[in-house]
């Protein structure tokens, strides 16, 4: 009876532990690539940076617009009554007066003033552009961790399920056991605590599980469906810490930024220095005027005027000042360089650093399940003898199940902690992941409207139709 006993218990746990290494199969199981493709097509705050970026865009048609003439019509009517007196007599006259006139200024020389702004607003609208690839970039590595804490999350379930029913198994078996003498009462209010923390574990861990999924959903626009485990990303991870410093001072998206935004503030004080040249303009006029009195039917004015306008003293010195000014921001940019680079070397290297901690980690948490499987086995053949108590075997169970958690957690870190450095080095895209057929492209709607005349229609306001294929491999089609 006693053998037969134990035998049925330690049968009950081995199945526990088996499960605990089924991987379930589906035929719609949706990948990282799918989530990061779905993330980049839903994601509302990327949406609204393109809309800020296509707003930049039309900075530039603003600058541009310094090149053309300023056009005005402008036209009257009314009701004139004249009355006089004099020795001769009196009289009085009543006329229409009305007109129209059409004026033109065409600027001919501004002191290089609108030739900057235009290259300031082309520096800028670049460097929105890294703005929006950061954006990007950040966009898919929450997609990446919302997926990685998912899958973490829902292995962490299941290994606490099988945990349960190690426990559930345990119990029984003890139970039986007290009944027929073998074991003290103390036995069987170890084996109830130890479930009651198991089922409290198991507990907690669906309510991570519940709230990775709504995250999951908040990043990635759908709630997640079979998710498969992903392999970390190592075509895109630079092959040494030196290489990896390398490309993300030169391709980093705030390092770039920082670099366009030099070129904008430099553009800016040539712009203002400008204002101290002298300008010329070409003015034409042209009124038609009627009724204007009783005298003159109609009359009809025309000029063309060059003129000329050399500053001495503008606006009080205000210009100096704001000339000043634009030269200490030039100053500060150039700052912001440097630090955009320091701030990228530091970020490569703590993503370096943290992705070979978390793949050694990884070895040792291997490392430990087998131990602590073997150690579980032996306490379990030392407890049948009476070499060891049922605290023991508890014990050793919970050491294991810790150790798989653990496992779980670093698979988990070692994925996000790849991207995150793909995303320092500034190479986390969805054309270089692979990962939608479609691509955003800021340049269409800067084409359109960069030298646009008139018009107050938005070409896209639905934000998504900027775009240009991409082959298999994620490159732009040309």
């Amino acid at each position: 009876m006693r053998a037969r006993l134990r035998s049925r218990c330690a049968i009950s746990a081995l199945l526990a532990l088996a499960g605990v290494f089924a991987i379930p199969t589906s035929g719609s199981a949706e990948t990282l690539v799918d989530a990061l493709s779905a993330a980049y097509q839903y994601s509302p705050t990327l949406d609204a940076e393109r809309a800020r970026q296509r707003a930049r865009d039309e900075d530039i048609a603003r600058a541009n617009s310094g090149y053309r003439p300023d056009i005005n019509l402008s036209a009257s009517v009314g009701r004139q009554g004249t009355w006089s007196k004099t020795p001769l007599g009196n009289s009085s006259s009543v006329s229409s007066p009305r007109g129209y006139g059409v004026d033109l200024v065409q600027p001919v020389f501004t002191g290089f003033q609108v030739t900057n702004a235009v290259n300031a607003a082309e520096a800028t609208d670049r460097a929105g552009r890294e703005t929006l690839r950061n954006t990007e970039q950040q966009v898919l590595l929450d997609a990446v961790t919302a997926y990685g804490d998912v899958v973490r999350d829902q292995a962490i379930v299941k290994l606490n399920e099988n945990n349960l029913k190690f426990l559930d198994a345990e119990l029984k078996a003890t139970q039986d056991r007290f009944n027929v003498g073998e074991v003290t009462k103390t036995d069987v209010a170890q084996a109830q605590a130890r479930r009651a923390a198991g089922q409290s574990d198991l507990d907690q861990a669906r309510a991570n599980l519940k709230s990775s999924r709504a995250i999951f959903e908040q990043v990635v626009g759908h709630p997640p469906s079979n998710l498969i485990e992903p392999n970390p990303n190592t075509k895109l991870v630079p092959r040494s810490v030196t290489d990896a410093i390398a490309i993300g001072t030169k391709e980093n998206p705030q390092v770039v930024q920082a670099l366009y935004s030099e070129q904008a503030g430099r553009f800016s004080v040539d712009q203002i220095r400008g204002e101290l040249l002298p300008q010329a303009q070409l003015e034409a006029n042209w009124t038609d005027s009627f009724d204007s009195s009783e005298l003159i039917d109609r009359g009809s004015t025309a000029s063309v005027v060059g003129r000329v306008n050399v500053p001495i003293y503008p606006a009080g010195g205000e210009v100096y000042a704001r000339l000043r000014q634009a030269k200490h921001t030039h100053i500060s940019l150039l700052q912001q360089i440097e630090e955009a680079r320091s701030l990228t070397q530091s970020q490569v290297v703590q993503a370096w650093a943290q992705l070979q901690g978390f793949k050694a980690q990884s070895e040792s948490d291997r490392a430990s399940i087998t131990a602590n499987t073997t150690a579980l086995e032996g306490v379990k053949e030392e407890e049948r003898v009476g070499q060891r108590t049922l605290l023991d075997v508890l014990n050793a169970q919970q050491e294991l199940l810790q150790s798989q958690v653990n496992l779980e957690t670093t698979k988990r870190n070692i994925l996000v902690a790849s991207y995150t450095l793909v995303s320092a080095v500034g190479r986390l895209s969805v054309s270089e992941v692979g990962a939608a057929t479609e691509v955003y492209h800021p340049e269409v709607h800067y084409e359109e409207v960069r030298r646009k005349w008139w018009g107050i229609d938005i070409t896209h306001d639905d934000g998504r139709r900027e775009h240009i294929d991409v082959g298999e491999d994620g490159k732009p089609l040309k």
